[in-house]
């Protein structure tokens, strides 16, 4: 008996054949997209996920936008100061239409900021760039946005928060789903939706700012990076992103492509349930006995980390598209830590640890992530699986689509709590400012003051609490920083989630199309150009 195996390059060119597609290279005036995953909602504030706030950033504006290196710039708002310690005001952008043709004011933000905070059934809600805050209308173009305690980071808040028509304020996520009430002030308005296989856009026209190049853009979300490979090579698609690693090379020595790539913020990390309220059956003893999560012992969540080889995945999985990691940003990022390293690969160690804990013999563990939403993300799930299985906890993994598993993460557990024991996820930082993966994982889950949303694992630690909240409180920038550095240093000498890499993100379109990237690995379709 013989065995084939086809390499990356002969599987592309096997799809693309059996699809039946030929190439061109002439530009249309519609641009075909291929991503790697679709938004949960076409409602602004249903979920704060990457895949929806950036799909949003087409149809919406906020008050203040960011460029691609996450620099502040204008966006409804011309302008904003601060006017006493704890009061920012905002000069808002005259003469804007929503797509409805409503005239954009003051009155919308306000109605904005009561809806987003307050959405039924949010997996992960906006609230946490609201709380505490309060917007008064001066008058309709000036708008006060106060805090309890000085707060220098609320214009970056403000980017965070997509402005709908006041006339919407009580509209359902429904509503949004079906386009009924999907009305922004963006660059393009909403044309269609069908879940799982398209969505369409059209250019708006009348838009304030720079007006984008297409009449269309059709976005079609295709999980395997291969398969979106091939479609980009035969002509189906004119751009994709997340181009995997093992089709890069063959992508960039194709004469009519050309590759973007960008170091990112991303980062995938494992997070490990540590209370045993409620016992979740995803882990079980070796007679498949559910038992109370063993992560509940810093001794088991160390023994974790150290059985990961970060750097066998950046080189075997990744093929050098990653970098192991310690903390949530990169070297030279924001809120990074020189006291923080990726642990080195020592599985004896780590059994000496579970031996410490009281798992000497191991347990059974079953690990959830998303398939097709990160590059690679179940091969790396598969990874991990088989180096934990190595020091005693036996593990299988479930992956589901990306849509299914953030909301089975957020709220598919009993009374709608977290589901899952262990799961693995990413990150990347939208807002640009470095308290905000501290107060969205880390910080004591706190939901009336928009505290921890994120925070689905029961971590707690009352000192990196304070610093927090004070190093957010502070208008000394560079104060506020420390605190967060010390807040991150603590709570990843506790394993309050465990990092695997950061990405570096790809990009990939036909010849004539240039892409515009920086710190993040979403893909933003207004910065989709032809090449001059």
């Amino acid at each position: 008996m013989k065995t084939s195996i086809l390499k990356p390059a002969a599987f592309i060119a096997l799809v693309v054949s059996g699809l039946g597609f030929s190439s061109s290279s002439v530009l249309s005036a519609d641009l075909k997209v291929a991503l790697a995953a679709e938004p949960t909602s076409m409602d602004p504030h249903y979920q704060n996920l990457t895949i929806n706030n950036s799909f949003s950033t087409q149809v919406y504006n906020a008050l203040v936008l960011q460029d691609v290196n996450q620099n502040l710039i204008p966006g409804l708002a011309l302008s904003w100061k601060p006017v006493d310690e704890n009061t920012w005001e905002f000069n808002l952008r005259p003469g804007v239409k929503f797509h409805n043709g409503a005239t954009f004011g003051a009155e919308d933000v306000v109605a904005t900021m009561q809806r987003a905070a307050n959405v039924p059934n949010s997996p992960s809600s906006f609230a946490t760039f609201i709380k505490g805050k309060t917007f008064e209308v001066v008058d309709n173009l000036t708008l006060h946005v106060s805090t309890e305690k000085p707060y220098p980071f609320t214009p970056n808040d403000m980017s965070r928060i997509s402005i709908i028509d006041s006339a919407f304020v009580d509209a359902t996520t429904e509503d949004f789903n079906t386009g009924k009430v999907a009305f922004g002030t963006g660059p393009f308005t909403l044309t269609k939706w069908l879940p799982g296989d398209l969505l369409e856009i059209k250019r708006n026209d009348t838009y304030w700012g720079a007006s984008s190049e297409w009449d269309n853009i059709v976005i079609r979300p295709i999980k395997d990076g291969t398969t979106r490979t091939a479609a980009l090579i035969s002509g189906d698609v004119d751009f994709i992103e997340r181009v995997p690693p093992s089709d890069l090379p063959t992508v960039e020595g194709r004469e009519g492509l050309s590759v973007f790539k960008s170091v990112s913020n991303r980062l995938l990390y494992v997070t490990l349930h540590m209370t045993d309220n409620p016992i979740k059956p995803f882990v079980t003893d070796l007679n498949d006995n559910p038992i109370a999560s063993p992560f509940q012992d810093i001794r088991v969540r160390q023994a974790v980390s150290l059985a990961i080889n970060r750097q066998a995945i950046a080189d075997r999985v990744m093929d050098g598209l990653s970098a192991p990691a310690g903390q949530f940003s990169p070297k030279g990022y924001i809120g990074y830590s020189k006291n923080l390293a990726a642990d080195n690969y020592d599985p004896e160690r780590a059994k000496e640890l579970m031996a410490q804990a009281g798992y000497g013999n191991g347990f059974k563990l079953t690990m959830h992530g998303p398939a097709g939403r990160y590059t690679n993300d179940t091969r790396i799930l598969e990874a991990i699986a088989q180096m934990l299985s190595r020091i005693g906890i036996e593990t299988s993994v479930e992956t589901m689509p990306a849509s299914v598993f953030f909301k089975r993460f957020a709220r598919g557990g009993v009374d709608k709590t977290p589901e899952f024991t262990a799961a693995m996820s990413g990150y990347a930082n939208g807002s640009g400012e470095p308290s905000h993966p501290l107060r969205i994982f880390i910080h004591t889950k706190q939901k009336d003051r928009g505290y921890g949303p994120g925070n689905r694992n029961g971590y707690s630690n009352s000192e990196v609490d304070t610093l927090i909240e004070d190093g957010r409180a502070s208008m000394d920038v560079a104060s506020g920083e420390k605190a967060f550095i010390k807040a991150t240093e603590i709570a990843m000498q506790e394993y309050a989630l465990v990092p695997i890499h950061h990405e570096i993100a790809t990009w990939a379109a036909r010849d004539g199309i240039a892409y515009e990237h920086g710190a993040l690995d979403s893909t933003f379709l207004h910065y989709i150009r032809t090449q001059k």
